[in-house]
């Protein structure tokens, strides 16, 4: 986006194998770095392109436009027929106090006479009939016609509005849309590289303060605009001079409110990056809190969250401060030029310049004109702060998405035999932190390949770059000799199954959240699954059975009991490929020898990597791949590599070791 820094590189998270990871859990007080509190800002190319977003309502908004020109066209006729209706009433109580039978111009010239020629001017610049008093069909009539015009511009601005929020609710609408389907295609780096809750805000409270910023400024902003033209018409139309005097002060009220909205702009900046910092902090505690809680950091998280909070309280001061001083200064103002018009228009109306009413229609027009001025200048605080959400929001939509899958995709035959192929594949998470280097192996049909090493080894790195989150740097993969980037990302995904040491569940029935993989899957199907990997056992045991909802943090089942889920979900998959990434970690011994004997029935005739810590669990393993630093040191079967007595004997043994020798 015009205007806008390059955003800094993600530093690499600690015990990854250099990747960088997502700030989840409990990182503030371990050095989570988070966003920066100054950017700079395109006000006019970021509003521009904010306003393009409204091309689909074109229509809609000419209807807007043409009932507001008719509601503020009734509005501002409305001062001047309560202006005749003044006259009426004060041109029946003077004429009342003449005599009858005389003429206005005898009238004039009596007092003339008598020497009161202010007098005279006043009534000569009046239209009365000497000893007729009010005339009250006249008043009834013109009352009527100013209460429908009213009426008609009530209507008018109801329509109007309905209109309006139609709009934007269908503009944001689309807005969400599009994030939405713009999260699909983003990277897992640029995922990986946000904290969650800043992009948590960008998603929710930043589209929220668009909407509600838009809904509050684009009736009235064009309502405004409208009432200052067609006011400056009636008041030019009344007296030019006059109009021109109360015009002396308009240029000071653009100058103050251009000044004020130039100081509030940088504080709505910070305040939305504050907003998102805070957020973030929250969000880390929150998912984190029993670690923050072991470890004792309470008091930590409570000092990072006090400050944080204090920077949002002073940025949100200020800009609501700043931003709120343009309703006093151009009262102020507005007041200054009533006195003007008030003390010009009286001296007229003793003069026999103007009437009264058109003095009083004049005064209310001039209440009127500046009344949209400090409106507009007033909505200059939500058109910030707008206008900065709306900006953070197009910052996610231009962010860097995944390559696009080809257009021509290659399919392997059908069905899938599972053949993986990684041929001198070299990647890395940062360009000068080479992480896998020439890489190549097989994995045949059928076979179970398990990958172990020491943490940031690779073994994850591996899984990714299988199912391309990344991409690889340099050589490729195939699958059934099929380069899996000729192919879909959809397709190459829908023939693999992952069950993951972060075990995730949805709000949902313990059902629902089985047949997570698999649309239409039968309730049968779900029940076979789930006694394949003996979840059935504890879901019987209760009240609800498999329709007992879980909520999206499962708190109501176990970190085991969500681990054997995750399993069945796999398990009714059906994959050509199954992904463990240490998929028995939360599972106690017993229910562990339970779930390997569903494995071993699940890996049947499928192409399996286990990524496990846990050797005991990968014994049976037909090739088993030891990496250290990106690179296969070692591959062999169980036996084959204890003889070898090498890394992996190593690893063998600093777990079954009947002692272990202290570190020096």
């Amino acid at each position: 986006m015009s205007g806008q820094r390059p955003a800094a590189p993600v530093a690499p998270r600690p015990g990854t194998g250099g990747r960088p990871g997502p700030r989840g859990g409990p990182a503030a007080w371990m050095g989570a770095a988070g966003m920066p509190t100054e950017k700079s800002m395109d006000f006019r190319g970021s509003g521009a392109r904010f306003l393009r977003e409204l091309r689909s309502e074109r229509l809609v908004l000419v209807g807007v436009v043409v009932l507001a020109v008719a509601s503020v066209t009734l509005s501002v006729i409305g001062p001047k027929l309560l202006g005749n209706a003044t006259n009426v009433i004060f041109d029946g109580v003077a004429g009342r106090l003449l005599p009858a039978g005389i003429t206005k111009e005898q009238a004039v010239a009596g007092l003339r006479a008598q020497g009161q020629d202010q007098q005279a001017d006043m009534l000569q610049g009046m239209n009365v009939v000497p000893g007729q008093g009010i005339d009250f069909d006249q008043l009834r009539t013109i009352l009527l016609v100013v209460l429908l015009v009213y009426l008609g511009a009530f209507l008018f601005g109801w329509i109007q509005g309905r209109l309006t929020a139609g709009v934007v609710q269908r503009t944001v609408y689309t807005l969400r849309e599009k994030v939405e389907a713009k999260l699909s295609r983003l990277p897992l780096s640029y995922v990986d590289g946000q904290p969650r809750g800043e992009l948590l805000s960008k998603v929710t409270n930043d589209i929220d303060n668009v909407a509600q910023s838009l809904q509050q400024t684009l009736s009235q902003l064009i309502t405004s605009v409208l009432t200052v033209v067609g006011v400056l018409a009636m008041m030019f139309w009344i007296s030019p001079l006059l109009a021109l005097i109360a015009l002396v002060t308009v240029p000071l009220s653009v100058w103050i409110a251009a000044m004020i909205a130039k100081r509030s702009r940088p504080q709505f900046i910070d305040q939305w990056a504050q907003t998102g910092q805070l957020n973030a902090h929250i969000e880390e505690m929150y998912t984190g809190h029993s670690l923050v809680t072991v470890f004792g950091r309470q008091q930590e998280a409570a000092e990072v969250f006090a400050e944080r909070n204090e920077k949002l309280y002073q940025s949100s001061f200020k800009a609501q401060f700043i931003s709120g001083t343009i309703q006093p200064a151009l009262g102020f103002v507005s007041n200054v030029n009533y006195l003007i018009v008030a003390v010009v228009g009286g001296l007229w109306v003793a003069s026999g310049t103007m009437s009264l009413g058109d003095v009083q229609a004049f005064i209310q027009y001039s209440r009127q004109f500046s009344q949209p001025i400090n409106q507009i200048a007033s909505m200059a605080n939500l058109l910030q702060s707008g206008v900065a959400s709306a900006e953070r929001v197009f910052a996610l939509l231009d962010a860097p998405e995944q390559d696009p899958d080809p257009a021509e995709p290659v399919t392997p035959d059908q069905p899938v035999r599972g053949r993986v192929a990684f041929e001198n594949v070299a990647f890395s998470y940062s360009p000068d932190k080479p992480l896998i280097e020439d890489l190549s192996l097989v994995a045949e049909p059928g076979q179970t390949i398990a990958i172990v090493g020491p943490t940031g080894a690779g073994k994850t790195t591996l899984v990714n770059l299988l199912m391309r989150f990344y991409e690889v740097d340099s050589g490729r993969i195939t699958l059934d000799g099929v380069d899996t980037r000729d192919m879909t990302r959809h397709a190459l995904r829908s023939q693999m199954g992952m069950v993951l040491q972060d075990t995730w569940l949805f709000g949902g029935t313990l059902a629902e959240n089985i047949a997570y993989g698999v649309d239409g899957a039968t309730h049968e199907e779900i029940v076979a699954a789930a006694e394949a990997t003996h979840v059935d056992r504890f879901v019987r045991t209760l009240t609800d059975g498999y329709g007992t909802v879980v909520d999206d943090e499962g708190s109501n089942v176990s970190a085991g009991e969500k681990q054997l889920l995750t399993i069945a979900r796999a398990f009714l998959a059906d994959p050509s490929i199954l992904i463990l990434d240490e998929a028995t970690s939360s599972v106690d011994t017993r229910t562990e020898v339970l779930v390997q004997q569903a494995m071993n029935a699940l890996r049947a005739g499928r192409t399996s990597f286990v990524i496990a810590h846990r050797l005991s669990t990968i014994r049976d393993a037909d090739v088993i791949l030891v990496m250290e630093h990106g690179a296969i040191v070692e591959q062999g079967s169980h036996d084959e590599l204890l003889a070898a007595e090498g890394a992996y004997a190593r690893l063998y043994a600093s777990q079954f070791a009947a002692a272990v020798s202290p570190v020096e």
